[in-house]
């Protein structure tokens, strides 16, 4: 009996993780023969778990929306209270779980009765979060849910979005997965149209079904999505780009730098003292300013244009104090764009 009950749990668990499975996908996967899966099959649908079939050769097993929630997992309230908290989660970007959270919000919303799912609806509708930090850019979890239900089953999404630049755009992508950070979501997709991996925000994505066929995935672009995200969303995105070195300790430096803000990299032969920045802004007189709020003491490495950027600001805020009374502070020669002691490099430190 404990047998079968284990087979029955990897049986619901593969449903769920998958949109449609054929009995001898199943048999091979539970290492069993295509009748025990029809009777097992048969023993979640007497639990109350909706499980449909399609008969012929291309048909197969799909986990479909429930009448009634199975027994022994949660009740109605229960169930509710679950699926609030998980949307909650998946909106805020809550710190750790928030792709955990769309992904189970995407199980529970799958077997949800109608009843429940109005309950829900109703809740999230109805309920003004007063939480720091929410923005323009909040994302809808029904969003998430069906953005990670399109990862999951490799469907192509077709939807409106609006570029870095503000204009409106059509696209046809195979989504491949959710990356998130501090407060914005980000779906990473292979375009169709442009023939190379793109980043989308999902707060600028408008799906418009219907959605599909179905594809096979490709190799994703990178090993390391959130850092492939975070070089395209605080680099590869701005005219202007630039490496910095940092005069702490990486770690150090990450609690001052967000992976929207640039990329930290440790020195290729360094003592750990100090790191690299790798950053982009809209210009370079806005990558001074960029840097500068960072409150670390740092040293160009290029462009030499950042350089010539920091002495125009340096200059500019002198005779600003002068203007105020204030002394200019004594000048060295060859201090230019440099805090005295830093140390020298291919670039100018500040």
């Amino acid at each position: 009996m404990l047998e079968t009950s284990a087979r029955l749990l990897r049986l619901l668990s593969l449903l769920q993780a998958h949109r449609e499975w054929s009995g001898a996908e199943l048999a091979d996967r539970l290492g069993v023969t295509a009748r025990t899966v029809r009777r097992d099959v048969d023993r979640l649908r007497e639990l109350g778990y909706p499980v449909n079939a399609s008969p012929g050769t291309g048909g197969g097993y799909q986990l479909g929306a429930g009448a009634e929630l199975p027994p022994l997992l949660l009740d109605d309230d229960e169930a509710v209270a679950v699926a609030v908290g998980l949307r909650t989660a998946a909106g805020q970007g809550v710190e750790g779980i928030g792709e955990s959270s769309v992904r189970a919000l995407a199980k529970l919303e799958q077997v949800l009765p109608h009843r429940l799912r109005r309950r829900v609806g109703a809740l999230t509708a109805f309920t003004v979060p007063m939480l720091r930090g929410a923005g323009p850019e909040a994302v809808d979890p029904t969003l998430l849910t069906e953005l990670a239900g399109l990862c999951r089953d490799a469907e192509r999404l077709r939807f409106e979005y609006e570029d870095h630049g503000g204009a409106p755009t059509r696209r046809t992508v195979e989504p491949h997965r959710l990356v998130c950070s501090e407060r914005r979501w980000y779906l990473v997709a292979w375009d169709l149209d442009r023939e190379d991996w793109r980043t989308f925000r999902a707060d600028r994505i408008r799906p418009r079904p219907p959605h599909g066929p179905r594809f096979v995935p490709r190799e994703p672009p990178a090993e390391d999505l959130a850092a492939y995200v975070s070089r395209g969303v605080s680099t590869r995105a701005y005219a202007s780009q630039a490496v910095v070195r940092l005069l702490v300790p990486l770690e150090k430096a990450a609690q001052h730098v967000s992976p929207t803000a640039g990329v930290l990299e440790p020195e290729p032969s360094g003592t750990g003292d100090t790191c690299l920045l790798r950053t982009g802004a809209a210009s370079l007189d806005v990558m001074v300013v960029h840097v500068m709020m960072l409150g670390l003491e740092f040293e160009v490495l290029e462009p030499a244009g950042l350089t010539d950027s920091i002495r125009t600001a340096r200059d500019r805020l002198s005779r600003a104090l002068e203007r105020g009374g204030a002394e200019p502070a004594p000048r060295t020669a060859g201090s230019a764009g440099r805090t005295p002691g830093s140390p020298s490099g291919p670039g100018a430190g500040c």
